[in-house]
């Protein structure tokens, strides 16, 4: 008989996504503004870039000594608590001193925890959560990139209002919003819906008893998965899939952490939409509506289908932002903010939808980081692109990047295939016994 699923994600299924949602907007407002519209006060866009693309590295690096015992990690949830209370006196400090060596250190350890908070701890227990659902519940978190870049606009007035720049006040709103997150997921969310009454995928069909039952054998056979580190690195599907997030979060972070350089250079131009404000609102709208769609595409068509279309918007957004115009920047910008929302939802979507579900923490910790490399070094070399080019038109290389990289993501996720990734586990666990049946079967 076919379950059949509540509407909506039910209160504790809302309360993670709320949860994931903050911690997004901690990591952005934290990490990112600092690079864009605050980066003179703290030695210049280039400085403050190489030192969150060398940061960033760090943390991938932490991130891939902790894959195996994260991996088999009884209790998730405390380690995000941990690195997330950890985050926010590192963002206290961020928004409270001044430039110098105490502010330097503290935004380089930021960088470190808050990418293993927002997108490494808490994207596990997503995917415990949501299973099947994982790419609308992401779809609807991942708005946060969206709504903190289009409160880029009255956060610079809010700096400058009052004539000296005003660090701390400004900041004030996000750490408020940032506590309040992490008390949600505090008091709220276990690892496994089943741990506080509620129910995987919000699926009440199941008993809590069966219900219960599942988890306990899921939590077993995690032991034993079939998906070694050597298994997925040897696996040409993982490597596709990685390779095309990286590239999209790349994309993302770099364009957006250069965001003021980029549409400052046609301000007068782009006055009758608001000028950099404007820009700024108008990439929120569209960034919600780009993460909404394309995770609610991941959900009923497939990541992979999802992650296709993302890349075509790629190659469009690169092409558009060539024209020596201050429209067709205005709309490759729009075209950035359809995928940028989405970037974030598929390294949670992929790893849950083409492995089961004992073998996605494997995937997904060992993804997370490897993915991570390429869009670690983005805001660099985006600095290095615009400030090292001749004249303020210097944004045009950096959109030829974006559209080939485009074009690299499409092949990528033309030649994966979910098929050799059932044959792949037919194999591994036959070799060890395990019973084969049809639960990869037709993941599209």
């Amino acid at each position: 008989m076919q379950q059949k699923r509540s509407i909506g994600f039910g209160f504790r299924g809302w309360m993670l996504i709320i949860y994931q949602a903050i911690a997004y907007i901690t990591y952005q407002a934290f990490t990112q503004y600092p690079l864009n519209i605050l980066a003179d006060l703290y030695g210049g866009a280039q400085t403050v870039s190489k030192l969150y693309s060398i940061c960033a590295i760090v943390g991938i690096f932490i991130q891939l000594i902790l894959v195996r015992p994260i991996s088999r990690m009884k209790n998730v949830k405390l380690f995000g608590t941990i690195l997330g209370a950890i985050t926010l006196v590192l963002a206290a400090l961020v928004m409270t001193l001044s430039a110098g060596t105490g502010w330097y250190v503290c935004y380089a350890l930021i960088n470190v925890f808050a990418v293993l908070y927002a997108t490494f701890s808490l994207g596990i227990l997503v995917g415990q959560w949501f299973p099947t659902r994982k790419g609308t519940v992401m779809g609807i978190a991942t708005l946060a990139f969206p709504i903190a870049n289009g409160l880029l606009g009255p956060f610079a007035s809010a700096v400058f209002a009052k004539g000296f720049p005003d660090v701390t006040s400004a900041f004030l709103p996000f750490f408020i919003v940032s506590v309040v997150g992490w008390l949600i997921g505090l008091i709220f969310i276990k690892d496994y819906p089943e741990q506080c009454g509620a129910y995987r995928d919000n699926d009440k069909n199941l008993t809590p008893e069966i219900a219960k039952a599942i988890m306990l054998e899921e939590i077993e056979n995690k032991k034993s998965s079939v998906w070694t580190y050597i298994h997925t690195i040897k696996n040409k599907e993982f490597w596709f899939a990685t390779i095309v997030i990286s590239l999209l979060l790349g994309c993302s972070i770099g364009l957006m952490s250069q965001s003021n350089a980029i549409i400052g250079a046609y301000e007068a131009e782009l006055s009758a939409v608001g000028g950099y404000t404007g820009v700024m609102i108008m990439i929120m709208i569209f960034g919600c509506i780009g993460s909404f769609v394309l995770g609610l595409i991941d959900t009923k068509f497939g990541t992979k289908r999802a992650m296709m279309i993302s890349a075509c918007l790629m190659i469009i957004a690169g092409i558009l932002g060539n024209f020596q115009s201050a429209y067709a920047l205005l709309v490759a910008m729009i075209f950035v903010a359809l995928f940028m929302g989405a970037a974030s939802n598929f390294g949670v979507s992929y790893a849950a939808q083409y492995w089961r579900r004992e073998d996605f923490s494997r995937v997904f910790t060992l993804s997370s980081p490897i993915g991570s490399m390429i869009s670690s070094a983005a805001p660099m070399v985006v600095a290095g692109m615009l400030f090292g080019a001749t004249g303020y038109k210097g944004h045009t290389s950096v959109f030829i990047l974006v559209g080939v990289s485009g074009i690299i993501a499409l092949l990528c996720m033309i030649l994966f295939n979910p098929a050799h990734i059932k044959a792949q586990d037919d194999k591994y666990r036959s070799e060890v016994g395990k019973p084969l049946d049809d639960a990869l079967v037709g993941r599209k």
